[in-house]
């Protein structure tokens, strides 16, 4: 017996383009990324105020293509800066809404993903649905304790790449992601190591502006003391520092570019400042998946690197070298949303999960001092 189609639009969209796919079950008919003219994207004063003009391309580009938006099961977007939340699939309804358009918790072109979903959806009386946003929370109450009462540690990560390929791992390891242990390393333009335990991220680095290695664009974790200092120096606007710390820190800030290829090009013609820093960056991804296997307690399934940076052999060596006796390292490079939004909706049409309902708030701790 043949099981049910179940066509799903899916829809990421970044600053300047939109990706969309079109899934037939698990079968991917269409993936494109939709190029978006920058004078037109400027001229729009508010991200927010772009969910129509978006919306118009997408159903221009399925048009051109063949794609018959009535055949669709369901729509998914790519989750945006809304409240902390658990993982996994939400159907977008009006709270959401209200919370991706007045961006909750910052403007954001992935803002755009479960509005524009909601929109098409609608006119077709099929659900709409976001998946595994970066601000899923689950973090364990110890793990929020910063150890400087005025600021709490929070969760904000990939969250969407690191649930998709631990439970696509789990499936091909015969086991399920709620019954294993994995520390996930989303290695990118910033890096995020995940403590996975029966399919909640106990614990995870702050990968925006928080702590953790330092990545191609950011600084991780960097001497509080003497970053205070440098606040206080007079010689920089607040505006500046955040820069360093976010897009200008990192191999942009030590070596002018965040492109981990280039870097290994500076590394094979003997440059040797390049080697020490992509060589730190390595030993920061090794030591903060060490520190998470103590969270574990060492009874780890497994280590799973993804992310770009981890189509890098040598990079990828380096870090294996150093943690494989904790546990198998396992390499998945790249990351695909699109499938992984995909994923995440077939498995509410399928009844293998309910979709939550938004906003499912995480448990506030911010009275704990």
């Amino acid at each position: 017996m043949h099981e049910l189609t179940n066509r799903i639009l899916v829809i990421n969209p970044g600053s300047t383009s939109t990706k969309i796919g079109v899934f037939d079950n698990d079968l991917a008919i269409l993936e494109k990324t939709i190029r978006h003219d920058s004078d037109k994207i400027n001229s729009f004063e508010n991200i927010i105020d772009q969910y129509e003009f978006r919306k118009t391309t997408i159903l221009e580009a399925l048009d051109t293509e063949g794609i018959n938006i009535s055949r669709l099961r369901a729509v998914c977007g790519r989750g945006g800066l809304l409240r902390p939340i658990e993982g996994g699939t939400y159907e977008v309804n009006d709270e959401m809404l209200k919370d991706l358009k007045k961006g909750y918790s910052g403007q954001h072109a992935s803002n755009l993903g479960g509005i524009i979903a909601f929109e098409i959806a609608s006119g077709l009386n099929i659900p709409a649905f976001i998946v595994d946003p970066v601000v899923v929370d689950e973090l364990e109450p110890i793990a929020r304790i910063s150890g400087f009462s005025l600021i709490e540690r929070k969760s904000i990560f990939h969250a969407l790449n690191q649930k998709a390929v631990s439970r696509r791992i789990a499936k091909s390891l015969g086991k399920r992601y709620e019954d294993l242990r994995l520390i996930v390393t989303h290695m990118g333009g910033g890096i995020t190591v995940g403590v996975h335990k029966n399919g909640k991220v106990i614990d995870v680095n702050n990968g925006l502006h928080g702590d953790g290695p330092f990545s191609p664009e950011r600084a991780g974790t960097v001497p509080a003391g003497d970053l205070v200092a440098l606040c206080y120096s007079g010689n920089f606007y607040r505006e500046e520092i955040m820069k360093k710390l976010v897009g200008q820190g990192g191999l942009v800030g030590y070596l002018g570019t965040n492109d981990a290829v280039k870097v290994e090009k500076m590394i094979q013609m003997n440059n040797e400042k390049a080697k020490l820093v992509y060589s730190a960056m390595a030993y920061q991804v090794a030591k903060e998946i060490g520190a998470a296997s103590s969270v574990l307690k060492g009874k780890v399934d497994a280590i799973i690197l993804t992310g770009g940076l981890a189509y890098g052999k040598s990079f990828v060596k380096e870090i294996s070298d150093r943690v494989n006796w904790i546990a198998d390292v396992i390499v998945e490079p790249g990351e695909n949303e699109l499938r992984a939004l995909a994923e995440g909706a077939l498995r509410v049409l399928r009844g293998e999960e309910e979709a939550k309902h938004y906003p499912n708030p995480v448990k506030d701790t911010a009275d704990i001092k």
